[in-house]
């Protein structure tokens, strides 16, 4: 499995995703909240299902 989710895409992933779940637990938005988990995980993993399927990548040329 290849980084595929570069660095300014991961910081964005996790802040989003912590806010989706933050929101979700302080009753401001509803269970679809919950979502915030996805970005979550491929933030902190570095890899993007669709990212690969489609052959995109926000990593810096190597």
């Amino acid at each position: 499995m290849k980084t595929n989710v570069g660095s300014t895409d991961r910081i964005i992933r996790i802040v989003l995703g912590l806010a989706l779940i933050g929101l979700t637990l302080t009753g401001n938005i509803g269970v679809w909240g919950w979502l915030g988990v996805v970005p979550l995980i491929t933030g902190a993993i570095g890899w993007c299902p669709p990212y690969a399927i489609l052959g995109i990548s926000t990593c810096k040329a190597e």
